[in-house]
């Protein structure tokens, strides 16, 4: 899998330009999984160091824009070659081939949105043993078998502002649903958790009732029938989240040729390039979503200064991030990257990936 590579990485314009051109060749090559490396091997075997990618699964437009900016952090922070491999299918295991491939190359960084994160651990393990430093992005693994973990931002505040616009949009009160992604998914669950907590102890959502969880597996049939059964099996349904990009265009499509068109309201994650026309034809009215190619790019830096020995993943370390700055290691071995933005028919059109 080759990439298109942009320029600038640094404002919200530049990232724009990168999202556009960040556009990924994808091949489904024989048992579901699809691989083509920036070099022949890309082991380092000759001493030049090299990083590989393993997102959650393939073929997802949220993560085509998240390896965008990995490939062009890894150009600007140096390595000799940068490669994305991976399944097709979220599930718990499938990334367990590719981590030991990645670990009889030589890989010298492997990068890793993890679909579970406990099923990944003894691989990575074998990894780290035989030298390669693990970067965690977008979805955790068990901090045991990570260095660090880049993360989207505060956890907690995701949830949040996910909770306070279905909230406005459904007057505070009434039945609401989550379409999630797969069951096991690090930072689904963590996002969940803090909704229902928050849920359970503030007076102001205590006329909300979160009556069904679901989950689409990220893939967007199946989230699509989800979305179809909730309104089915809910029928005083007044809202959903789905903090997923997959979910909530699936979600969107359902609702925006549905009966349900302005009378359920959708929020939760997505990308605005999928989510403008159900803006623009009145299915949803906000939204949210940090800029994903900060992502990757934050964290092809961080697995260089990994390699190059400059951190070694405690906390208060910290590194260069090219063109976003300087980055501080916090608890947990997390490095966040930046706030969400709300999206909405006012700012849509400013906003291109």
């Amino acid at each position: 899998m080759r990439f298109i590579s942009s320029g600038s990485t640094g404002r919200r314009a530049a990232f724009a330009a990168l999202a556009t051109s960040a556009a990924l060749v994808l091949s489904a090559c024989g048992g579901g999984a699809a691989s083509e490396g920036d070099s022949e091997g890309g082991s380092g075997s000759d001493g030049e160091q090299t990083i590989t990618f393993i997102p959650k699964q393939l073929n997802n437009p949220y993560t085509d824009v998240v390896l965008g900016g990995g490939e062009d952090g890894a150009t600007e922070a140096g390595f000799a070659s940068s490669e994305v491999v991976g399944p097709l299918d979220a599930s718990a295991s499938s990334q367990v081939s590719f981590i030991n491939a990645e670990t009889q190359r030589g890989t010298n960084v492997i990068v890793i949105a993890a679909n579970d994160p406990d099923a990944v651990g003894p691989a990575l393990e074998e990894a780290r043993t035989a030298g390669a430093k693990i970067v965690a992005f977008d979805s955790d693994t068990n901090p045991d078998y990570r260095d660090l973990f880049v993360s989207q931002v505060n956890a907690k505040d995701v949830a949040l502002i996910q909770l306070d616009l279905i909230s406005e949009q459904i007057g505070g009160e009434g039945e609401i649903a989550i379409l999630s992604a797969t069951a096991n998914a690090t930072n689904q669950n963590e996002w969940i958790k803090f909704m229902e907590e928050e849920l359970a102890s503030n007076p102001d959502y205590a006329n909300i009732e979160l009556v069904a969880k679901v989950y689409g597996d990220d893939d967007d049939t199946k989230s699509f029938q989800e979305a179809q059964g909730l309104l089915q099996a809910y029928p005083d349904l007044k809202g959903i989240i789905s903090p997923t990009t997959v979910g909530i265009a699936a979600t969107a499509r359902y609702l925006s040729t549905s009966e349900y068109k302005g009378k359920v309201a959708l929020t939760g994650l997505g990308l605005p390039n999928e989510m403008r026309p159900f803006v623009k034809d009145g299915t949803v009215s906000e939204f949210a979503l940090w800029d994903p190619a900060q992502l990757g790019y934050v964290a092809a830096f961080a697995g260089k200064a990994l390699a190059d020995g400059t951190i070694t993943g405690e906390v208060g370390d910290t590194f260069e991030a090219g063109e976003l700055g300087e980055r501080e290691i916090g608890d947990g071995g997390i490095v966040l990257v930046g706030p969400p933005t709300q999206f909405n028919a006012e700012n849509i059109d400013d906003y291109d990936f």
